[in-house]
């Protein structure tokens, strides 16, 4: 291969890669094409992507980028997976994938800049809550205690507006009330 095919490569691997902070490096290697193409159709469903990659003009590409810790899984034959909201979505779906199919390799990914290796780092991150998820879990633990004093402040409140609602009921009805002690 030429150089100037090579610098074109790498250019539409960065073009690729733009914009996209946390990906997975995978190996479809031996996985039938109809299970391929099935697992390719479900991803792109949720907008996850899969690139075969070839290792050394990935290096080239991924320098100075937030991809660059994934170099040292860029071994074999390789695929860049990345897409939906974030890497956790993507980990999760490929964890899935790969229950089903007996060839897809999990290399490892990368989320902010830190390395998962290996099937057991990929299985890791999936269990990650997704950004949303944690935002949800953080506003669940922020609004907690405002919960419990608002419970605790209009308890003894609500106590009084009960025995005040059970007068007013008597008094409307005719009833006489009880004078207590």
């Amino acid at each position: 291969m030429s150089k100037t095919v090579k610098n074109w490569m790498i250019r539409d691997y960065k073009d690729l890669v733009e914009g996209v902070d946390d990906a997975l490096i995978v190996s479809v290697r031996g996985i039938g094409a109809n299970d391929n193409n099935e697992m390719r159709i479900d991803l792109n469903k949720k907008n996850i992507r899969i690139s075969v990659i070839r290792n050394n003009l990935a290096r080239h590409a991924f320098k100075e980028s937030s991809l660059e810790s994934l170099e040292s899984l860029l071994t074999g034959p390789s695929a860049l997976a990345y897409g939906a909201e974030s890497v956790v979505d993507v980990a999760r779906a490929l964890v899935d994938w790969a229950k089903k199919v007996e060839n897809l390799e999990l290399k490892g990914a990368v989320l902010d800049g830190e390395l998962y290796e290996g099937a057991d780092g990929v299985r890791r991150l999936s269990k990650f809550p997704t950004r949303d998820e944690a935002i949800a879990q953080d506003v669940t633990l922020i609004l907690s205690p405002a919960r419990k004093l608002m419970g605790q402040v209009t308890g003894p409140g609500s106590a009084v507006a009960g025995i005040i609602k059970s007068v007013t009921e008597k008094l409307e009805k005719g009833e006489t009330i009880a004078s207590v002690g």
